[in-house]
């Protein structure tokens, strides 16, 4: 007489980093207010209650997700000119947070941890090490990060991703018609003269307003 045996597979056993990493997951797929407790220990095959033993409440929770994130972005180093570090670094963050849309908005608040700590360390020491003034440090982070995050909280707004599919929004907004275009005469030149024909690409976007950022720091450091 044969016996069958049920076969059991181990569950995987909890940990901080594995509760992280599902509720990015969670948050990428359905946003960051889907993000509960409950939700998650659901995702995890396991009770509520235990994950409270390595996320005590939704703050920390929040906090360990954003440092994932920045864990995502690469380093600048000093082994390169520090414009090209520096861009790097912000093509590297904006691709983070087309991936984790759920972030923007989130990256530089009261959040600590390690790559959160690594990534500012990193950007302050290639301003340093190329040569800017601490004041000159702190304002160049600052207006480099201003125009990261407000790239990408504008993107994440924007009902297109592609220059293709931007040219087809603006066609279909009528601004040919020409009772709009003589009352908005720039409007109508802009987003039906260019916009509808060629589209608007967002990478080339970002990228040409940020080399105007990296060339009038590399002047202001010049002429310091």
């Amino acid at each position: 007489m044969e016996t069958s045996q049920a076969t059991t597979q181990p569950r995987t056993p909890l940990t901080r980093e594995r509760i992280l990493r599902a509720a990015v997951t969670l948050a990428d797929r359905d946003g960051f207010d889907s993000v509960t407790m409950r939700k998650l220990a659901d995702e995890l095959g396991a009770g509520a209650m235990s994950l409270y033993h390595y996320v005590p409440h939704k703050d920390e929770l929040l906090a360990g997700m954003i440092d994932l994130v920045f864990g995502e972005i690469e380093l600048p180093t000093t082994d390169v000119e520090w414009r090209t570090a520096m861009r790097r670094r912000a093509l590297s963050t904006r691709a983070a947070l087309n991936r984790h849309r759920w972030a923007v908005g989130r990256m530089e608040g009261a959040h600590e941890g390690l790559a959160n700590a690594r990534m500012h360390d990193a950007v302050l020491g290639c301003l340093r090490q190329a040569g800017f003034s601490i004041e000159m440090t702190v304002q160049a982070m600052s207006v480099q990060d201003a125009y990261i995050y407000g790239f990408a909280l504008q993107e994440k707004d924007l009902p297109f991703e592609t220059a293709q599919e931007g040219a087809a929004v603006a066609e279909r907004q009528g601004w040919d018609d020409e009772a709009l275009a003589k009352q908005f005469p720039y409007l109508a030149e802009v987003v039906a003269g260019h916009v509808a024909r060629v589209g608007y690409d967002f990478g080339e976007a970002f990228e040409y307003g940020l080399d105007l950022i990296l060339d009038a720091l590399e002047q202001r450091r010049g002429a310091a």
